[in-house]
């Protein structure tokens, strides 16, 4: 085969070449460059009401608050519920708590039920007041307060633990996690309540909202009888307004007038 031969089938086949890849891309211009397609998923849509109502980002704290009527520096109290990791915030008006804000909480540990001993992993249920003492503006979690447990109660039934807190972070071993950006709100506010001249910040703490149908339900726990008494104190507040005071009696927790007598008060250190 001479030269020219050679050049000619060297011509054909880069010509068939280009009109084979011509033909490719003028019927199916993405095929090259498009990956194989999924399967189509057909999710249904949800049903109304299954979806929680959005939420949009919070206004400022000042704002929020003069907008409910109140002010930093009003006296505090908390309640916390496990269950359904919220824990409330109420501010005192014209003489009554009124709930300023639900917090979600982000991390706690164990399970239902109080905490009995040091390492038990389990975070605190009962009455407990919080002092200056107990901040800790300086926490590796941000913010901190002490719970105070164990209180008088607690150890007049040999229960140990220490360095119970809510504090920020979302990290738990005993402790309520509120996040950095919840904790700096609630502990602000209970400085400020405290610095104002509140003695003391009483936290209340919940398995659950100790409503008759809960507390039926959970009726078959070993705990049930320890729940029935933190009722007694729920529901304290419930008709009142205040928190009670609350007294360690021989085994059980006492309110108010019904606690003083021959009972030691749950007081923050």
């Amino acid at each position: 085969m001479g030269f020219r031969d050679l050049f000619l089938h060297v011509a054909l086949f880069v010509l068939a070449g280009a009109l084979s890849l011509w033909w490719v891309l003028g019927t199916e211009p993405d095929k090259l460059s498009r990956p194989p397609t999924a399967p189509a998923v057909t999710i249904d849509p949800p049903a109304a009401g299954e979806l929680p109502a959005p939420r949009g980002p919070r206004p400022p704290l000042p704002v929020r608050l003069a907008q409910a009527g109140l002010s930093a520096g009003d006296a505090a109290f908390i309640r916390i519920f496990k269950q359904e990791s919220q824990l409330e915030l109420w501010l005192k008006h014209d003489g009554r708590y009124v709930l300023f804000e639900t917090y979600p909480i982000c991390a706690w540990s164990g399970l239902l039920g109080p905490k009995q001993k040091e390492g038990d992993g389990q975070s605190p249920e009962g009455f407990y007041e919080v002092g200056r003492k107990q901040l800790n503006p300086n926490s590796a979690y941000h913010l901190a307060f002490n719970l105070g447990y164990p209180n008088a109660y607690d150890r007049a039934l040999g229960r140990t633990g220490s360095a119970l807190m809510v504090h920020g972070a979302c990290a738990s071993i005993g402790c309520y996690a509120m996040t950095d950006r919840f904790i700096t709100e609630i502990y602000g506010l209970v400085e400020a309540a405290l610095n104002r001249g509140q003695r003391s910040v009483p936290v209340h703490v919940f398995p659950f909202r100790m409503t008759a149908e809960t507390v039926a339900v959970h009726g078959d726990s070993a705990w049930a009888p320890f729940w029935a008494n933190l009722k007694q104190g729920y529901d304290a507040f419930e008709a009142s307004g205040a928190p009670p005071a609350a007294y360690a009696c021989a085994g059980r927790y006492g309110f108010g007038d019904q606690g003083r007598a021959g009972c030691d008060r749950v007081t923050a250190w």
